[in-house]
């Protein structure tokens, strides 16, 4: 027995050799470890990407954004929803008239019908008073058409198989119709304008350059916040490290730095920024490709 067949696998297993070299001209599932330069820091807006210069603003979710960048996606969404209502609307409203058209032409066709079986029955009571022989005629030819399929008076009407009208199937083929309000470009939450939450960041000053590198500190202790759980209360803006809120703002359910007292629905948890440490969060990326086995 070869050793490729003691290997597990499908009827072709690939040695590790084999599946290396393969990997690395895209074979199989791509996997990489991701580095620090990969990983948003904190403090960074998570839609552009990169230092917020102007006001910060933050999301029920704990997503930190630039107030420029969030507004404008959010007006660029909701005129595109809008485009998108009424393309949809538009759709709806011509199933509803082929709804409407199918509708009017069955109540025409039933009307005609009521009124050619109520004529065949007097042109009948006609035919046996008078004594005519048709009948037999008739009914030679129906017997006819049930056997000999291949008459043309046996063929199915094309019309009247092709006169139905689905409406079910009609609205199921139509899109999705498009949400009320625009997603949140992380969560995918619905987003509200007056839903954003203005957050003040203190940044690290370093040889009298303001924002140096875009390091967030804690407002109460000073400390570098990298990757550490973070909290941000509501009611003042102020952003602290979750270990310095659980210590002296929440027994008293008082800001330390304004003083104003707030609710546990006014504190919210921002998410972390992470490292290419694993203990930060997932730091490995992976691409699926088809294999042969």
């Amino acid at each position: 027995m070869t050793r490729k067949s003691k290997q597990p696998g499908g009827h072709n297993p690939l040695t590790y050799a084999e599946t290396k070299r393969l990997k690395s001209s895209g074979y199989g599932t791509q996997s990489t470890r991701l580095t620090s330069q990969s990983m948003l820091p904190f403090g960074h807006c998570c839609l552009s990407l990169s230092q917020i210069e102007g006001d910060a603003v933050a999301t029920p979710s704990g997503h930190i954004y630039s107030r420029e960048t969030i507004v404008q996606y959010l007006l660029t969404k909701n005129r595109e929803l809008k485009e998108q209502k009424a393309e949809y609307d538009r759709k709806r409203l011509q199933v509803e008239n082929r709804r409407a058209e199918w509708e009017e032409k069955q109540q025409k066709k039933s009307q005609q019908s009521f009124r050619s079986k109520d004529q065949g029955a007097m042109s009948n009571a006609l035919v046996l008073k008078d004594g005519g022989g048709g009948g037999q005629e008739a009914k030679t030819e129906n017997s006819l058409s049930h056997v000999s399929y291949w008459l043309s008076s046996s063929q199915p009407d094309a019309s009247a198989a092709g006169d139905g009208f689905d409406y079910e199937k009609e609205i199921m083929a139509l899109p999705s119709p498009p949400p009320g309000r625009p997603p949140s470009p992380m969560s995918g939450e619905p987003l509200k304008l007056k839903q954003l939450i203005p957050i003040h960041l203190v940044y690290e000053q370093d040889e009298g350059i303001s924002n140096n590198g875009g390091r967030v500190l804690c407002s109460v202790s000073q400390k570098r916040i990298t990757t550490q759980e973070t909290i941000a209360i509501k009611s003042s803006g102020q952003v602290m490290l979750a270990s310095v809120f659980n210590e002296l703002a929440k027994p008293t359910m008082t800001c330390p730095v304004t003083g104003k007292k707030f609710k546990d629905k006014d504190v919210i948890k921002l998410i972390k920024g992470k490292s290419g440490f694993a203990a930060s969060g997932n730091v490995e990326a992976k691409k699926y490709n088809p294999t042969l086995t």
